[in-house]
């Protein structure tokens, strides 16, 4: 008998990418939808894929919501995917291999990277990043606790975590941009709110020069790191990862002036 997997989404008004998502994961054991309120038709597409749907209050960004997703699954394994993200049917093969022999493993770090939505030739299976990005998003679920806080990452009680080898063969996780410039930035605004509540319950010293080197080094890191290989698309979007952090600390900043 195979070892049952529960894939958990995290969804609110993603009517536009939800049923793409759903198409490469309804082969699993069981889908659970995390929904926040969704007033579009996120959910009647939910439905159709016989997903398992549970309610969370809306709080503007998905982690608060995590553990319990995570724990309204019916399965031991689960997997956490957003609904903007795709699972390639390789990938789908080395999950299911892994937990029916998971050994003294009981997480997985899984490699990431990001495509645009609407180029169908962007990251063959074939092309690897230089400097791949490892997250965690398979574990059994009960030796996870995911912290309430904006971006951050599950924490794994018991066990040891795997790496599932990047082999440019389509073991991958792939995270698709369909945002505007415009709703970028507006995302970004938002999100960054959230991180200087976090920064403000951590009591962070912050150095505006420091903080503007790192986001310069943040930039040029992920260009060369492979984003290089999307010409100007992954120059521009390696920009706003740097100004993303620049811009979190700056309004933080700006609220321990105001303290002041």
């Amino acid at each position: 008998m195979s070892t049952k997997i529960s894939v958990v989404i995290h969804t609110f008004n993603c009517e536009n990418i939800l049923r793409d998502c759903l198409e490469r994961v309804k082969d699993f054991d069981e889908i659970v939808i995390c929904d926040m309120y969704s007033d579009d038709k996120t959910l009647d597409i939910a439905k159709e894929y016989g997903a398992k749907i549970v309610m969370f209050e809306r709080s503007g960004y998905a982690e608060p919501a995590r553990n319990f997703a995570i724990q309204s699954a019916s399965n031991d394994w689960v997997l956490v995917i957003d609904s903007d993200e795709w699972i390639k049917e390789p990938l789908k093969k080395k999950i299911r291999e892994f937990v029916e022999n998971p050994g003294e493993y009981t997480a997985a770090r899984i490699v990431r990277r990001a495509r645009d939505i609407d180029d169908k030739t962007q990251y063959p299976d074939d092309m690897k990043l230089d400097v791949p990005e490892y997250i965690i998003r398979l574990f059994r679920k009960d030796d996870v606790d995911w912290p309430p806080e904006v971006h951050s990452t599950p924490v794994i009680k018991s066990g040891k975590i795997y790496d599932f080898p990047y082999t440019g063969e389509g073991v991958v996780l792939e995270h698709v941009v369909s945002l505007s410039i415009h709703e970028i930035i507006e995302k970004f605004n938002r999100y960054t709110d959230f991180e200087v509540e976090k920064l403000v319950r951590k009591g962070k010293k912050i150095n505006i020069y420091y903080t503007y080197f790192q986001s310069i080094w943040r930039t040029f890191e992920m260009y060369f790191g492979g984003a290089y290989k999307l010409g100007v698309d992954g120059f521009i979007w390696c920009v706003f990862i740097g100004f993303y952090k620049f811009l979190s600390r700056v309004k933080y900043y700006e609220y321990l002036k105001k303290k002041k």
